[in-house]
């Protein structure tokens, strides 16, 4: 039943940039971010009473929810970078970019945390680079296509940067913290920086304005990303880690996948290549 779970965080997760995709179509990112943050805190306070860790509250230090409160604000920033790019760039050179935050976050662990790379996370962070980098090829623009949006790699890095100082700071935070609740605690700093973010630049009016079907996808993408969490945590709970982490990483088959399906966006061999590589390099990794 584990794997199922398994295989269940990796769709949830693959789907989530899928629906996220359908609900900003019209919608400003920012005021999407906002709005799927909300269902995001309520599945990661599920989890904490799932997990039995909300008495952890009272005993948490002062650095802790420091780092916990910075970690949240990568967070945010990550999510608004990433559903920007979404915006304006197509989902099979957006994804593996926020992906490669996992190369980024072992080379801040080697700076920061002393953390050692050993020979298989150094073949894995060879692959998942020359593969993002092959995937990220310049789209050819022909008749009858809309033009893809300016800046949308910009964002895209942006959003790998600031995933992998989240990974970096929550590690910090979280070492004396149970996983569950040091999730909830980033996702509501997350809700206030995402609605701040709303405020200053004048978007409550868009809050209004959000089509109906483009909410119902928004609030669908928050469901996904909540589902992930919540199957990732049970397969962990019954099954193998070695095992579980390397299924759930390969959501971005998924991604590719049902982008091809929704969005008719085709690989081209070059970027088929560098799909194999980032998920030969991302089981590689892991050995």
């Amino acid at each position: 039943m584990w794997l199922l779970f398994a295989v269940g965080s990796a769709f949830f997760a693959g789907v989530t940039a899928i629906l996220t995709k359908c609900g900003i179509r019209r919608t400003n990112s920012t005021v999407a971010t906002a709005i799927r943050t909300i269902v995001v805190l309520a599945f990661a306070w599920v989890m904490v009473f799932v997990a039995g860790s909300q008495g952890q509250i009272r005993d948490l230090g002062g650095m802790t929810l420091l780092f916990l409160i910075l970690s949240g604000l990568a967070t945010g920033a990550s999510w608004l970078c990433y559903f920007k790019a979404l915006q304006l760039g197509d989902i099979n050179k957006v994804v593996p970019i926020d992906k490669s935050s996992t190369v980024l976050t072992i080379l801040l662990a080697f700076l920061l945390l002393r953390e050692p790379i050993g020979p298989f996370q150094g073949i894995g962070v060879i692959l998942i680079g020359v593969g993002t980098f092959l995937m990220i090829e310049k789209k050819p623009q022909t008749a009858g296509s809309a033009p893809q949006g300016k800046g949308w790699m910009l964002y895209a890095f942006g959003s790998a940067v600031f995933a992998s100082l989240t990974a970096i700071l929550g590690k910090i935070g979280i070492q004396n913290v149970e996983s569950n609740l040091g999730t909830a605690i980033r996702t509501g700093v997350v809700l206030v920086m995402a609605w701040f973010m709303v405020l200053v630049t004048g978007k409550t009016a868009a809050v209004r304005q959000v089509p109906r079907r483009e909410l119902g996808f928004i609030c669908l993408s928050g469901i996904a990303t909540g589902a992930s969490w919540l199957c990732y945590y049970r397969a962990l709970q019954d099954g193998l880690a070695s095992v579980v982490v390397p299924i759930d990483k390969l959501s971005i088959l998924v991604t590719v996948a049902f982008s091809s399906l929704v969005f008719h966006e085709r690989l081209t061999a070059r970027s088929g290549a560098g799909l194999l590589l980032i998920v030969a390099g991302t089981l590689a990794m892991l050995l």
